[in-house]
């Protein structure tokens, strides 16, 4: 077993209480204290600055780095700046957010997609808010019993929050442990072996920046496409690089087609300037979000009845111009119809009408601003 000489910590971003206890384990493969310590040295100098990033020798903001986890599950770090910092600005504290209405937090996050992320935010705030005092607990299992966050979440939280030991594993980390150690196995079957290795590499100080550190890593150099190899301060130490394949890593498996379903959308507009639309049910998919009116979306929709679907006998016209979407586990394809009515009619049961200038205020997912661009 490695002997590792223990150094005075540095100023960790990532860390407000820092586990101490040696660790008992043992380490096998590559040298983990070696690889802890370039990656760290690498970080100190070539860091993002992220503005939910805390910076050296501050204490991080668990509100903050919880806020900015949800945000970044499956969407870019591009995407989500301007999302979390009007989040910030509205709700600065999880009190706030937790004593929003959801429809709300439903509206601000609207465009950021995968929508479930938004009410169990939402939810999430006010179990902090109710049983924890406003406070986050700072272990994973206690994390792990909050709505909307799951192992990797709860292990990001534990560890950049408040550095206590925790095995961070996310997409830019599981590429970068699949090159060190050459993992042939494809993902996701790979994952098991892929969390055994980065806890292996994971050091008792300063976990909280290692796991920035190869989520940074990942994101800069170790790319998914022409990984920037001569650069990497780990490559001496990579299977992969030596191999001269890192590029090929980590293996996937062949991925299943997504089935596609279709479906019609209507595009109702008074003469006065208002637009026909409805809120999805609060649970499933898109919960909670406005959408135009349309038909279910199904593999065995046809189009000759869609306009039995129409919420209010109009003039329907359809538009040559399709919405196309892809969700997680399907495909979709829209025909889009419109129509235009007189001033004052009033909307079913179901819906409302809200000015045309207003639906960027609403609560709209992508696939129903493409319908708006459709029409338009």
């Amino acid at each position: 077993m490695l002997t590792r000489t223990r150094r005075p910590a540095k100023p960790q971003e990532s860390s407000s209480s820092i586990e101490e206890a040696p660790s008992t384990r043992k380490r096998k493969g590559k040298p983990p204290a070696q690889c802890a310590a370039l990656l760290l040295a690498w970080y100190d100098r070539h860091r993002r600055r992220l503005p939910w990033r805390a910076l050296p020798g501050q204490t991080p903001d668990p509100y903050a780095v919880w806020l900015s986890e949800i945000m970044l599950q499956q969407t870019t770090v591009t995407a989500v700046k301007p999302y979390y910092e009007n989040f910030l600005a509205r709700w600065p504290r999880v009190n706030a957010l937790a004593n929003a209405p959801v429809e709300e937090v439903m509206k601000a996050w609207a465009g950021l997609g995968y929508y479930s992320r938004a009410r169990n935010l939402h939810a999430c705030a006010k179990a902090v808010a109710t049983d924890h005092g406003g406070a986050f607990p700072n272990d994973e299992e206690s994390l792990r019993k909050l709505p909307g966050i799951g192992p990797y979440t709860a292990a990001a939280i534990s560890a950049i929050a408040f550095g206590k030991r925790a095995v961070v594993v996310d997409g830019n980390v599981e590429r970068v442990v699949a090159r060190l150690f050459r993992i042939e196995t494809p993902l996701p079957a790979a994952k098991a072996e892929i969390r055994v290795r980065a806890d292996e590499l994971t050091p008792d100080l300063r976990a909280g920046d290692f796991a920035q550190a190869m989520m940074d890593l990942g994101a800069t150099i170790c790319s998914p496409k022409n990984p920037a190899c001569s650069l990497c301060p780990l490559n001496e130490m990579c299977a992969a690089y030596k191999a001269g394949d890192a590029a090929t890593f980590p293996r996937r498996g062949a991925k299943a087609e997504r089935p596609l379903r279709r479906g019609a959308i209507f595009y109702l507009r008074r003469e006065d300037g208002y637009v026909l639309v409805r809120t999805r049910p609060p649970k499933g998919l898109l919960g909670g979000m406005t959408e135009f009116p349309g038909t279910v979306w199904s593999r065995d929709f046809d189009a000759a009845q869609a306009l039995d679907f129409a919420p209010l006998k109009a003039a329907w016209k359809r538009q040559t111009a399709q919405v196309e979407h892809v969700f997680t586990h399907f495909a979709l394809r829209l025909d889009v119809y419109a129509a235009s009515v007189r001033a004052g009619t009033k909307a079913p049961a179901d819906a409302r009408f809200v000015g045309e200038g207003e639906l960027d205020q609403e609560a709209l997912p992508s696939v129903m601003r493409k319908v708006i661009e459709a029409v338009r």
